[in-house]
């Protein structure tokens, strides 16, 4: 006999329900707490099943929330699987016209659901891995505020002294640009800049520009058509400090994140076009490559595969599902991008894909998918890249 422990995850408290083998309910809906009392009445609920029979528990993946839950399981010895909403809910769809949906219904759904799969259960999760997702993730939306105080860093430029990023070639990013903002903010303070201050800038930076530029920017300053108004200063300056806290947070994370994937024996950063950050990352949200038997599941759980729809004698593919993780898909994406400029090979077969008629994005999304293949066979091979085998 095999019991059927289906859950419904919540932010406070978790919904289950327990089936057997013959469909027939062992436990009526029942719910414990988030917290160390809670997961003690799930061990002995589970505990009072009969030990000599398997137990298959089974969850939707809904982030952080469960996180506790599956750390508990795997420290009393008992696997689990988790499962995409989206799969649940198609499965719910399929075998009720009724519209009632409640925790528990929900729980009761997920058992039944877990009746009709193959029980994988979920790998055990090292330390590590754990540790590197949340890092980053928290990168990921550090990065994502960073480019939003860059843009309030334009936008007020812009009022105040509009001639400025053009100068620096429409970026705000190098360390003379941000010097320069730091030290004198203000196109009237730029203007009186004095043979003095090029020599204290020269001193402080590695690599500025030449002293002729330096005096066209102070001819700039002098001739410009912004506002000195000091609210807009005010902004300017709060938007700037932002900018060095949260960039400075980017650098200890990725020191961070640096340190936790050396502990993992991973090969995704000796590809040619992929940085360790982004390599961290692409592991982190696939969490075990041994979760995956093929290539082609790796594309599923990333939401790379394409849609199709086939009935009859048509059939017809379509856009990307985008189901999976989104933090993965965008990864794999901005290194595909990267990688054609580094790899000739993938270079080429991008190019390939261009002259066939697809547009940019979409020869990008097959190169993605080339990349991911690569991924699992280095993984699942324990092999570096080496350019040379690649065809």
């Amino acid at each position: 006999m095999t019991f059927f422990i289906g859950i419904d995850i919540a932010k406070y408290k978790h919904d289950g329900f327990i089936l057997d083998h013959a469909g027939e309910v062992i436990r009526e809906s029942f719910s414990f707490t988030n917290d160390r009392s809670g997961f003690a009445c799930l061990k002995e609920i589970l505990s009072a099943l009969d030990s000599n029979q398997n137990c298959r528990i089974g969850f939707e993946s809904t982030g952080h929330y469960a996180m506790n839950l599956k750390i508990f399981l795997e420290e009393n010895g008992f696997t689990y699987m988790q499962f995409n909403p989206f799969l649940i809910n198609r499965f719910a769809q399929a075998t009720t016209l009724r519209k009632t949906k409640t925790d528990k219904v929900d729980a009761r759904v997920i058992a039944t659901y877990l009746m009709s799969v193959d029980y994988k259960p979920y790998p055990s999760q090292s330390y590590h891995i754990k540790n590197l997702k949340s890092l980053t993730r928290d990168r990921n939306d550090l990065v994502k505020q960073r480019s939003h105080q860059l843009v309030k860093l334009t936008n007020l430029l812009d009022l105040i002294f509009p001639e400025f990023k053009p100068f620096f070639n429409h970026s705000l990013t190098s360390s003379t640009c941000l010097y320069l903002l730091d030290h004198y903010l203000t196109q009237s303070k730029i203007a009186r800049m004095n043979l003095e201050s090029y020599q204290k800038m020269k001193f402080k930076l590695r690599r500025t520009f030449s002293y002729a530029r330096f005096c066209t920017l102070k001819q700039l300053a002098r001739d410009s058509v912004g506002s000195e108004d000091p609210t807009l200063s005010y902004l300017l300056k709060k938007a700037l400090d932002l900018y060095h806290t949260i960039d400075d947070q980017i650098t200890e994370i990725e020191s961070l994140i640096q340190e936790t994937y050396t502990h993992l024996e991973s090969h995704i950063h000796t590809i040619s076009g992929i940085g360790l950050q982004s390599a961290a990352c692409i592991l982190a949200e696939y969490e075990s490559i041994d979760r995956f038997d093929t290539a082609d599941q790796m594309l599923a759980f990333a939401g790379l595969e394409p849609s199709r729809n086939q009935s009859g004698g048509s059939e017809s593919k379509g856009r990307m599902v985008k189901h999976g993780s989104p933090y993965l898909r965008q990864a794999i994406m901005n290194v595909a991008a990267y990688s054609i400029m580094h790899n000739p090979i993938l270079y080429e077969f991008y190019r390939k894909k261009r002259t066939e008629g697809k547009l940019h994005r979409v020869a990008l999304s097959h190169v993605a998918k080339r990349i991911v293949r690569l991924i699992f066979h280095l993984e699942k091979h324990h092999l570096d890249f080496d350019r040379a085998k690649m065809r």
